[in-house]
């Protein structure tokens, strides 16, 4: 029978099992510190990728340049350039000078009408006739009545004759002659009112009659045989002047004061591959304040494909001007006018007020504001403020 022998360390709270081998009693002990050493491994990987991310996003921040951060723009230096300029418009074809015609006397029933539109006529030509039959009554009327006047006269003439040669006799007084002479000068004054009453006759009876007030073209006939005609009846016929037309073209301000009377303009009508030659006879003294344009008419010799009414096109020789040539990109505009960015030595984009001379299609000509000399900012002018430090690059040569 075995003897079993007691060991106090069984009672104690902390005691260990035992090991037979110093290696199995240090493993034993060694055992509950592994799974902190994992934790700290792993911490201390997490710790160092984290600081590599920062490291590898935030290392360029102290290295780079600050001209880095500067928007990078595109400039030009324009230069001076010599620009044939050329201004394009439109407008609306007519005659030089329009006349209408209407009737001028007591109007009535038209009995003929012989012209058409489109025919050439002279001045003084007949161009329709207005029934005159009651007019021609009161003519007759009106010379009888100077027949009438002219036989009173004769008697009191020869009555102031008879009268004369009587009173050298003493048969009758002076005063008789008196009488018998303003009786011969009421009978005169007779006849000369019948006279005009019968001419006043006359010139109405003429009236009737339309006729051409000069040479021209008939542009428009609005009167047919067997129409009764009055003064407010309107134009019935329609004439330009010695056939000449003209372009009222529209152009703006500052188009208008680059022309002057006598120039030449060429005007090519809307569907028409013909082109005419027209000078400038008028420009409009005002500038309609609602659209900031103006006319100039542009007087042009008749053709068959200028008719009044039409559309056309215009393009006029405005000179050759020497001036900086810039990109329309290039320029931005606000309430007080056109301008420019220029980018100085510093590298600073500033505002530059400039003033246009003309468009063209090769660019925009500078007429105030610029050398020729300066670096422009081709684009985003519109994304640029006054003052701010930019990165210029010259844009390539086209």
């Amino acid at each position: 029978m075995t003897e079993m022998t007691y060991d106090p360390r069984l009672d104690s709270d902390h005691a260990s099992p035992s090991v037979d081998s110093e290696q199995g009693d240090y493993a034993m002990q060694e055992a509950p510190p592994f799974p902190r050493r994992k934790a700290l491994i792993g911490g201390g990987l997490a710790v160092a990728l984290v600081g590599g991310v920062w490291f590898a996003t935030h290392r360029g921040d102290t290295e780079a340049p600050k001209g880095n951060q500067a928007p990078l723009v595109s400039v030009v230096v324009p230069g001076i350039t010599s620009i044939v300029g050329t201004i394009n418009a439109t407008g609306t074809l007519a005659a030089k000078h329009d006349m209408p015609i209407g009737v001028v006397g007591d109007g009535g029933n038209v009995v003929r009408v012989l012209v058409n539109a489109g025919d050439w006529v002279k001045k003084g030509q007949l161009l329709a006739i207005i029934d005159r039959q009651v007019q021609a009554q009161q003519q007759a009327n009106s010379g009888a009545q100077v027949n009438v006047a002219q036989a009173d006269a004769r008697i009191a003439q020869a009555n102031l004759d008879r009268g004369l040669k009587l009173v050298a006799n003493g048969f009758i007084s002076n005063a008789d002659i008196d009488r018998l002479t303003a009786v011969r000068d009421a009978a005169n004054a007779r006849v000369r009112v019948a006279q005009a009453q019968l001419g006043e006759m006359r010139a109405r009876i003429r009236r009737l009659n339309i006729v051409a007030p000069a040479d021209g073209l008939v542009l428009d006939r609005a009167v047919e045989p067997g129409q009764v005609v009055s003064p407010g009846s309107g134009a019935l016929f329609r004439i330009a002047e010695g056939g000449q037309m003209e372009l009222r073209a529209r152009l703006s301000e500052s188009d208008l004061q680059q022309m002057a009377v006598g120039q030449q303009v060429k005007v090519t009508p809307v569907g028409s591959d013909k082109t005419y030659t027209g000078t400038v006879w008028l420009l409009s003294p005002i500038i309609d304040p609602a659209t900031r344009q103006g006319t100039a008419r542009i007087a042009l010799a008749y053709a068959p494909d200028i008719r009044p009414g039409g559309f056309a096109a215009a393009e006029i020789a405005s000179g050759t001007v020497s001036a900086p040539l810039l990109p329309e990109s290039a320029l931005q505009a606000d309430n007080q006018g056109s301008y420019v960015y220029v980018v100085g030595a510093d590298k600073k984009a500033t505002r530059r007020r400039v003033k246009i001379a003309m468009v063209t299609d090769k660019g925009v000509a500078i007429a105030q504001g610029l050398t020729g000399h300066e670096q422009v900012v081709m684009r985003a002018g519109a994304f640029l403020s006054d003052g701010e430090t930019v990165n210029p690059r010259f844009a390539p040569k086209k």
